[in-house]
């Protein structure tokens, strides 16, 4: 480890590891620093009996070629190394409810996702095609969405004044359709009052647009980032938990890193990659205004989830290859957040890992549902990572257990055979995904989106310490495409917004050589 840095970046999510490769080809030395033992935050995979599951991700959009989030993986020259398994082109995402039989599908491509719910809703089409109109029209206006130059979107206050759930119920009186329209909702944790339709516009446009998973998980993207880093010269770092930074009171900026294993790390800028409430507090908040400290304390967290894993007995039980989105309530899917424990969990999202090789049968299945972090009352003063093991007690073994069997109970509606294909139960909740991924109160999707009031939750990449920036899903959206923009934004405050746009549409400009017929 070098005595000192260009850039020094705290977390190893995708936000802080596409920072780092933007930066490390720009020539600035980079150095990736991680608590756990294991890179990629909620790109982590962990093995159970043999079988591999994703802590986060359960599929990705906007990855075939020419789309979105194709352009900057080519940009980060990371493409030809990931092993994916492209959705079921006519139903990625099958909606259902309790108590009708029908399966309700999202297909990808636009043309194909109108033709299979006009087929399904055939006295429909008009709020069908408006409906893919406006998905579209929203998403052209953020421009790094599109890989465009222009102004920020956050300048456009119309886009944030546009509720979710009350557009999709402007568009047709029919509740079954407008409940299949938002059935994906546990892709950003919608809510009734609150969810802007740009956060739903954003989440789901990539998914219609293409989907795929990642065959053996997607810790296969941090190997491959983090491969490319180094390559570049950067530098990673696992086992160093930042807990706290220096400080010079007379330039007002950060001098250093200090991890809990007592390196010191020196450097020009850092950039945060993990909470931004838990930044302030390694920082100091003496180091901000109050109102600025105040205001990120008492921005509100997403819900947290719970999650089951479910090892599969061989040959038991055929690959989905396609999500579930299940509810018991057609009218209360934007408030399936709100349950009650009589009434949980009102719903799920069931996803099947895949890999390489694999025939009829899968190996595993992740069942995710809400969970409000307040349920962890009893045990939230005990944590729990790979590096520090410790037990939370058999209370929580015994909450888990009863959880994941009425999980069970949900899903047997859905699939009656599934207790007999089930070979091992594993579960996560809240207090899993905060202390491993660091996220404020085990949130799912960083902090909420509220329409009502829309620069609330915003949060610049730029603090006032000068060489202090942030990045990651807090920043800018969750998911893969919205964190890996969350960096972009990142780092063109240190680069330029306008020399980094071109820099990624010139890595997917193919060179033509036009050749005269006489030479």
């Amino acid at each position: 480890m070098k005595a000192h840095y260009d850039v020094v970046i705290v977390g190893s999510g995708l936000g802080g590891l596409v920072s780092a490769i933007i930066l490390a080809k720009e020539g600035y030395s980079v150095c990736v620093l991680e608590k756990n033992q294991q890179f990629g935050g909620n790109l982590q995979t962990f093995v159970r009996n043999k079988t591999i599951f994703d802590t986060g991700v359960h599929y990705i959009g906007g990855l075939s070629e020419g789309q979105n989030l194709y352009q900057y993986f080519k940009y980060l020259d990371i493409l030809k190394g990931l092993n994916l398994k492209k959705l079921d082109e006519n139903g990625f995402d099958i909606i259902t409810f309790e108590g009708d039989d029908k399966e309700y599908k999202h297909a990808q491509g636009y043309d194909n996702f109108e033709r299979v719910l006009i087929e399904e809703f055939p006295d429909e089409a008009k709020a069908i095609k408006t409906y893919c109109a406006k998905l579209q029209e929203t998403c052209n206006k953020f421009p790094l969405y599109s890989l465009k130059k222009g102004k920020p979107y956050y300048d456009d206050a119309e886009i944030f004044q546009l509720q979710a759930k009350s557009y999709i119920d402007s568009l047709t009186d029919n509740e079954k359709l407008r409940a299949v329209l938002a059935g994906s909702n546990y892709l950003y944790a919608g809510d009734s009052e609150r969810t802007p339709f740009y956060v739903h516009a954003l989440s789901v446009n990539s998914y219609i647009e293409s989907a795929y998973r990642c065959i053996n998980g997607g810790s296969q993207i941090t190997k491959l980032l983090i491969k490319k880093l180094k390559e570049h010269g950067g530098e990673t770092y696992k086992r160093h938990e930042v807990i706290r930074f220096g400080y010079d009171y007379d330039s007002k900026k950060l001098t250093s890193a200090i991890c809990a294993n007592g390196k010191e790390i020196h450097g020009d800028i850092f950039i945060s990659n993990i909470e931004p409430k838990l930044t302030l507090k390694f920082v100091g908040k003496d180091k901000f205004k109050k109102s600025y400290t105040n205001r990120v304390d008492q921005i509100e967290s997403t819900i947290a989830a719970f999650s089951l894993y479910l090892v599969l007995k061989p040959g038991t039980f055929k690959y989905q290859n396609k999500n579930f989105y299940h509810f018991k309530y057609p009218d209360r899917i934007w408030d399936a957040q709100d349950y009650t424990q009589d009434t949980w969990p009102e719903g799920y999202m069931m996803s099947m890992g895949i890999k390489k090789d694999m025939e009829e049968y899968g190996d595993n299945i992740t069942v995710m549902t809400y969970m409000r972090y307040e349920e962890m009352a009893p045990w939230i003063d005990t944590f729990n990572t790979a590096a520090n093991k410790n037990e939370r007690g058999q209370t929580y073994e015994d909450f888990k257990a009863e959880k994941a069997e009425k999980l069970i109970d949900e899903l047997e509606k859905k699939f009656p055979n599934i207790r007999d294909c089930i070979q091992e139960i594993y579960t996560s909740t809240p207090l899993s995904y905060r202390d491993y991924i660091a996220s404020n109160n085990g949130s799912m999707y960083g902090y909420v989106k509220d329409v009502n009031r829309p620069m609330q939750s915003f949060i610049s990449p730029k603090t006032k310490i000068p060489n202090l920036m942030f990045t990651g899903q807090s920043i800018n959206m969750h998911g893969i495409l919205g964190v890996t923009i969350s960096a972009i934004i990142t780092c063109s405050e240190i680069v330029g917004k306008d020399y980094l746009l071109d820099k990624i549409l010139e890595a997917n400009t193919e060179e033509k050589v036009m050749y005269d017929g006489n030479d």
